[in-house]
This record gives structure tokens, sequence and C-alpha cells, in this order.
């Protein structure tokens, strides 16, 4: 029997598990490729070879999940609330959703 209790869930939104293809457009306009490994109403995390600041707001594009349907990418502006090495040069990157631009 284990007595420790689960850490409470500090998310308020379910997410859920994508794999998408993303890419983060920087202020100056390069564009960094990205994975959308999950997403919710209220935010979502990436995986790419990129640092931000915290804090720092980003333009996110994720393609829609492969499928019959064609559709345009989901833009989003997405402040960055965490971000942790994965090795390899990959990052995690997690944030909040301020905006749907598209």
């Amino acid at each position: 029997m284990n007595d420790r209790a689960s850490p409470p869930e500090r998310r308020l939104d379910r997410r859920v598990p994508l794999g998408c293809p993303a890419s983060i457009r920087l202020r100056g306009g390069e564009i960094i490729a990205a994975e959308c490994i999950d997403i919710s109403v209220g935010g979502m995390t990436l995986r790419a070879a990129y640092v931000p600041a915290e804090a720092e707001v980003l333009e996110v594009a994720v393609a829609s999940p492969g499928g019959a349907l064609a559709r345009p990418p989901l833009v989003t502006r997405l402040e960055v609330r965490r971000c942790h090495a994965l090795g390899n040069g990959l990052y995690e990157i997690g944030g909040a959703t301020l905006r749907v631009v598209e």
C-alpha cells in the first residue's frame, strides 16, 4: 500500500495529446520547427530546438492532425510558462494561450 498522496492536478483544462507539426515565429520573422505534444483550451506543450525567455510571447502555428479534412493551421499567441531541456538540443516548452490569431 502506498501512503503517499498523488500531487494535485494543477491544470484546469483537459490536455489532448497531438504530436502534430508546428512552427514558432519569432519577432524577427525567423521560423523554428516544432512539434505540438499536447493542447488544451488554455495552452499547449511544444518540443523544439529553441530556448525561450520566461514569459516570452510566441506566435505558434499548429498543423491540423492528419485525416480526410485538410484544415488551415491553428495560429495562437502563447505565453511561455516553462521550458525544460530534453537532451539532444531539444526543449519542452509549456505555455498559456493568450489569444487565437487564426
